[in-house]
């Protein structure tokens, strides 16, 4: 039997010490990695992450909403988000110099297929051509060439124009991308495309679809980057993991099955 994603947000919801143990053991290091990637300067608050994701009376508790089975890897693309929110919330980014709004992007990138927005809104999560290309499994030179393209593009719907322009308005596109419409598809359409399961039809619904939704192109990053994360992510040793039982409050016991589900959803 395994310890699936949906057994550990009811353990967590419930306050079990086994789901807030193996939340610690595996996710930790995965929040971490967020922080790493997109607050470098804010490496320290682990713990006051964790503490106000633990306490039920903060939006961070959503987390633990669901009452029907989630994959992990929308989990992890939730997590992203909530920690991301906190920290925003704590420490403010500064506005951008030189700010671009979705519709500017939507109306200068149209024509762009999934593949190229893609690579282009990883620009805003802060991911060079090479890291792109791994997430996206296209060769750094093809993302950069994707990225030259829509650079001239932006710049012919701006006054001003930086290089650095989609990474310094990350945070702003993202929280404007963040809202689904009833349009957007289901999020199993994500998870079959990101595991070679999409017809031709499917696929061709999405390509139209992604025309003019940035928020179906941000969630399908986002699970690109969870999975990748949790590929290359390292459970808590019980050294490691200790110290932040401690801080919750939290026993050592673990599921009965002390493994993890990931590919499975």
């Amino acid at each position: 039997m395994v310890y699936t994603c949906f057994e550990i947000i009811r353990d967590c919801r419930a306050g079990r010490p086994e789901g807030w143990s193996y939340f610690i053991t595996n996710y930790v290091p995965l929040i971490r990695r967020f922080v790493l990637h997109y607050r470098p300067d804010r490496v320290d608050n682990v713990d006051d992450l964790l503490l106000a994701i633990r306490n039920p009376g903060t939006q961070a508790a959503d987390l633990f909403a669901s009452v029907s089975p989630t994959p992990e890897r929308e989990f992890l693309a939730e997590l992203r988000q909530q920690v991301l929110a906190m920290l925003d919330a704590e420490s403010p980014l500064p506005e951008p110099e030189v700010p671009i709004d979705l519709e500017t992007l939507t109306a200068a990138l149209e024509p762009l297929t999934l593949l190229e927005k893609q690579a282009v809104w990883l620009e805003t999560m802060r991911y060079g051509p090479a890291e792109a290309g791994t997430l996206l499994r296209t060769g750094a030179a093809a993302i950069e060439k994707i990225r030259e393209n829509a650079g001239a593009r932006i710049r012919s719907k701006l006054d001003r124009w930086r290089l650095t322009l989609l990474s310094e308005n990350g945070r702003q596109l993202g929280r404007a991308a963040v809202r689904a419409t009833p349009q957007c598809l289901a999020p199993k359409a994500f998870l079959d495309l990101l595991d070679g399961r999409t017809t031709w039809g499917g696929r061709e619904d999405l390509e139209r679809h992604v025309r003019t939704c940035w928020h179906c192109i941000d969630h399908n990053c986002r699970l690109l980057e969870a999975a990748e994360f949790a590929r290359r992510s390292q459970p808590l040793g019980e050294s490691e993991a200790e110290p932040f039982r401690k801080l919750l409050g939290v026993s050592a016991e673990k599921p009965p099955s002390w493994k993890r589900l990931f590919g499975a959803g």
